[in-house]
């Protein structure tokens, strides 16, 4: 489908933010929701993080708002935007900044650990846009502030990540506040069975949008893992981060107290880094991100709530310093980079412990990662007693290939297409 967004029945004023934009053509989600969602109807959309399904809803969203020109009282809101993170709650309302910068509707977005006071003085002018997480949000209606019998549309992002993060009783105590005479849009990478009940709850009718299968990896993303013990992890990513192509890298650990640590021992070697996770406050948070953003920061370690606000061009590299012990939190590392039609490289390590964890993802993804056995601290598949590992090789031994004497992920073969035939068994169908 080669649609521009002049296709597309927007407002003029919104066409001219995106022309101010820079945005030319449409992605896969948004040329199939659009339509949709400009005619009123419910939807369910199943996406990746970076596939531009926040201009999916926030454009139809800002035509429809603009379109109707009712006038918004006190406290009330005209269309609430929920999502799980702090992080992204601020990317999705600055996105409504850039695309409704030609429109007079008002907009806000609250969430905790911040003072509530102005978000309550947005609030007391009424707005046409709240964009919120759910804890701050179910407070300030718990103290009056917020008003929603007048709601027009709903919209439920990464519906998936509240269920993870143990949100879903908040999602349904807020929803059950919601007119029923509304539009429904919900968003999700992957359609576990509560989600589905939930989703089926609250939607009429609803279109359908699927741009990639659930739980399959981004395809331009090259995967590797590397087999190490966990005690000499800290030396390998050393090593790793030696190669220049690392211009910047999102590194992922399962908890608070391990990003913490790691950072500060990546900081005594001289790496330029910060931590993000759960426990630093909203300032430090941000300037973190911002750093990362601006180039200043090349490492960024964080845990995966704390990542999964993160809407970052340009990341060159993803690696799990742990696996996550949930093999969807993998596609949603990974999908960190790879964004704006650029190529990315996501590198594990992998322990003894791990095993398991290696092989949830590989059946999740219907993937066999390639394993990399030249660095320095690598561990035969077998010297746990774990079966060897059904991936191809990264580097076939007696095949000299350009860059030769490198570790794999230094070399230029590593970030090309997959051979044919290496992978042709775990294609998704």
């Amino acid at each position: 489908m080669n649609l521009s967004f002049s296709d597309l029945a927007l407002l003029e004023p919104i066409h001219r933010a995106l022309r101010a934009a820079n945005y030319e053509r449409p992605t896969p989600i948004q040329a199939q929701a659009i339509p949709h969602l400009l005619a009123g109807r419910d939807l369910v959309g199943i996406a990746q993080t970076g596939t531009g399904k926040t201009a999916a809803f926030a454009l139809p969203i800002l035509h429809r708002l603009s379109a109707q020109h009712a006038p918004v009282g006190r406290g009330f809101v005209r269309a609430l935007v929920l999502t799980p993170t702090r992080e992204l709650a601020i990317q999705i309302d600055e996105s409504f900044r850039t695309y409704g910068r030609y429109l007079s509707l008002r907009h806000a977005v609250v969430y905790g650990g911040v003072n509530q006071r102005p978000q309550v003085a947005a609030l007391s002018r009424g707005l046409d846009i709240l964009v919120a997480t759910p804890g701050r949000l179910l407070d300030l209606m718990g103290q009056g502030h917020v008003r929603l019998e007048r709601l027009s549309v709903f919209v439920l992002d990464e519906a998936d990540r509240m269920l993870d993060m143990g949100f879903i009783h908040d999602v349904r105590k807020i929803i059950a506040t919601l007119p029923k005479a509304r539009q429904s849009l919900f968003f999700s990478a992957t359609m576990p069975p509560e989600i589905g009940r939930l989703a089926a709850s609250i939607l009429s009718n609803p279109a359908r949008v699927e741009v990639t299968p659930a739980a399959s990896t981004v395809e331009r993303v090259e995967q590797r893992v590397l087999f190490v013990d966990a005690a000499r992890k800290r030396a390998l990513l050393a090593e790793v981060l030696k190669d220049p192509a690392i211009t910047r890298a999102l590194v992922f650990t399962r908890t608070k107290h391990g990003a913490n640590r790691l950072a500060e021992q990546l900081e005594r070697i001289g790496v330029q880094v910060e931590a993000i996770h759960g426990n630093k406050s909203q300032p430090a948070r941000q300037r973190a991100l911002e750093s990362f953003r601006a180039g200043e920061t090349r490492v960024l370690v964080a845990t995966d709530i704390a990542a999964r606000g993160i809407d970052i061009d340009g990341i060159s590299h993803v690696i799990n310093y742990e696996l996550p012990n949930v093999p969807e939190s993998y596609v949603h590392r990974i999908g960190r980079t790879a964004r704006a039609g650029a190529d990315g490289i996501a590198i594990s390590f992998c322990d003894g412990a791990e095993r398991a964890y290696l092989k949830d993802i590989e059946k999740l993804t219907r993937r066999a990662i390639a394993v990399v056995e030249d660095h320095p601290f690598h561990v035969p598949a077998r010297s746990d007693g774990a079966q060897a590992q059904r991936g191809p090789r990264a580097e076939p031994a007696g095949r000299p290939r350009p860059g030769r004497g490198k570790p794999s992920w230094q070399r230029p073969a590593f970030a090309r297409p997959r051979r044919r035939g290496l992978m042709h068994n775990t294609e998704r169908s």
